[in-house]
This record gives structure tokens, sequence and C-alpha cells, in this order.
């Protein structure tokens, strides 16, 4: 069973200890999958201004609905799309120290789950040649996410394992093989970062994405004991 508490770095303590008078060795493990990803979370979407809210309202929603239609098109079915954020702002200027209303801003933005991740970039494109003209960015993660983290979690118990061993060693002493206890850190899924937030104009040129790699991490500290 793991239990959570802050990361500490190898360390080793011998003599009177709060355990029983037990000497404690604690080591930290380390764990590292490099995967490549085999899904795409794409959040893009329409931002439209007008001095009218109706029309800044109907304008968005009629970009949407063209961008829907596009992704439909090429194979992106409804299930695949939705709505992730919707907002209306005022906005203003400010002139000669006086905020004056300038109109409404709309902005919506959806979600688009792809497995076929070669064709991220086709998405993207589509998207921006029929109205989109807001990225919130582009995320690529495995599937079996959970059981990959699994494998990382054993090799960085391993890990602290070898290190234990390698410790007791180099003292000449006798260390205990079952940890006394081990905490599991908090890293997780690093992503391969390809988009950021920005806005988009449209471009004969096509958009290239790189999934790269995921690396999946983890992290443990584990204290264990020996005899001299």
């Amino acid at each position: 069973m793991y239990y959570y508490q802050p990361f500490v770095r190898n360390s080793v303590h011998t003599g009177s200890h709060s355990r029983s008078n037990r000497n404690i060795l604690r080591v930290s493990g380390e764990g590292k999958l490099a995967v490549q990803p085999d899904q795409a979370n794409i959040k893009l979407g329409v931002l439209t201004e007008d001095k009218e809210l109706l029309q800044a309202q109907k304008q968005n929603a009629a970009a949407i609905s063209s961008v829907k239609k596009a992704l439909n098109a090429i194979g992106i079915t409804d299930q695949q799309i939705q709505t992730s954020d919707f907002t209306i702002f005022p906005q203003y200027d400010f002139v000669d120290g006086k905020q004056i209303f300038r109109g409404y801003r709309v902005e919506h933005i959806l979600g688009i789950t792809v497995d076929e991740i070669e064709n991220t970039g086709l998405i993207v494109d589509t998207a921006v040649n029929n109205g989109a003209n807001t990225i919130r960015g582009i995320h690529f993660e495995a599937e079996n996410q959970s059981e990959l983290y699994q494998q990382a979690l054993s090799l960085a118990v391993m890990d602290a394992y070898k290190k234990a061993e390698t410790i007791a060693s180099a003292l000449r002493v006798q260390l205990i093989s079952t940890p006394l206890s081990v905490a599991e850190g908090t890293l997780g899924m690093e992503q391969p970062v390809s988009l950021q937030s920005s806005t988009f104009v449209k471009s004969a040129v096509s958009t290239p994405i790189q999934p790269g790699t995921i690396d999946i991490e983890s992290q443990i500290t584990a204290e264990f004991t020996y005899y001299s």
C-alpha cells in the first residue's frame, strides 16, 4: 500500500531512531517510460466581437456550426466534439482615463478527441479554414496511461531497492530486503508541448504537428532497516 508524503532525497540514518532504535536507510526511487502517444486532445474555437451581443452570438454560432460540419466531413463524429468552454465578456477601451464600452466578445471553445493522431494537423487546418480563429492547445496522451504508470511505479520500487543494496554494500552492513515503508511521489505523465494558446489566421500552409513521445514518470521514497 502506498501513502503520500513529501519527497525526500537519499539519506542514511544510523544509531538511535524513533522506530525502536533500528538502523534506518532511506532512499528515493525513480521509474520512467517513454511511450508513443495514441490519442490527441485538441481545444480550438471561435472568437467574435460586436457592439451588439446578439450579433456577436449569432456570428459565433454560425462559425462554430461551420467548423463542426467541416470536421464531420473529414470523419470527426459529433461524439468526438464537445464544448469545453463558452464565455461572453464586455469589452472596454480607456480613453483619457475614461472607460468606454466597445462591445461584446463571445468565445466558444470545442474539445476534439482524436484517435488517429496523424490527422491532428488536418483537423486544425480544417477548423481554421472554416471559421476557427483561436486555439487553446493540443495535448497528446496514451489511452492506457494508468497501466503504463503502474509499470513506471514498479521500476521506481526496483530502483529504490538497488540503491539501498548499493549503499548497504558500501557500508558493509546487512540490508533487510523488505522495506519498512514506501511513499509514492506525485509525478505522472509529461506532455510533449506542441501548440500553445494563440489566435490563428487562415493560411495556405498546412500545420505540422509532431506528437513526439510521452514521458511517464514515478517517484517513491522507501525506508529499509539494516544490521551492522
